[in-house]
């Protein structure tokens, strides 16, 4: 039965780097799952009080990664509050239209349109539509090394 479980914890760890491309999909819960599965399923004495811990901060610090890192982008190229928002949404949306292009393509699309619409110029509108894709890589890229953190943590507390 360890097995089993064993690889359904595999199996949320890797969805949670899924959901970085398919953000619908929350990364930061099927890692917890994992957890939670080790936990409940196959040794609840193992983890100590100070992982638990651990791993709450680290989520508080993916989930203040990513909406840093896209506004922080958006702001300083100039970049509107409905500029924020509309990245946001349209990042969601274009996690299903041209997988994976169109998580990058969607939100630099939506918040060119958004931006022109806005301000009148065009040069600004590109600028802060280019934003939106660094903003996103940013976010990622620092999601993806605090998920290796938590799970690298995980393995460590849990196997060794």
């Amino acid at each position: 039965m360890d097995f089993l479980w064993w690889t359904l914890i595999i199996v949320l760890f890797i969805l949670s780097f899924v959901g970085i491309v398919y953000p619908i999909i929350p990364s930061v819960l099927a890692i917890w799952g994992g957890f939670a599965i080790y936990q409940f399923l196959i040794n609840s004495e193992e983890l100590s009080w100070w992982f638990w811990v651990s791993m709450a901060i680290l989520t508080v610090v993916i989930i203040a990664a990513d909406i840093i890192a896209n506004s922080y982008f958006v702001k300083k190229y100039g970049g509107s509050k409905t500029s924020e928002t509309i990245a946001a949404i349209a990042t969601i949306v274009g996690s299903f239209i041209l997988p994976p292009f169109g998580i990058l393509l969607v939100p630099f699309l939506a918040v060119l349109v958004t931006e022109f619409i806005i301000h009148k110029d065009a040069s600004k509108s590109v600028k802060v539509g280019f934003a939106t894709i660094i903003g996103f890589l940013g976010g990622s890229i620092a999601k993806i090394l605090i998920q290796l953190l938590m799970i690298v943590w995980f393995i460590l507390d849990a196997i060794i």
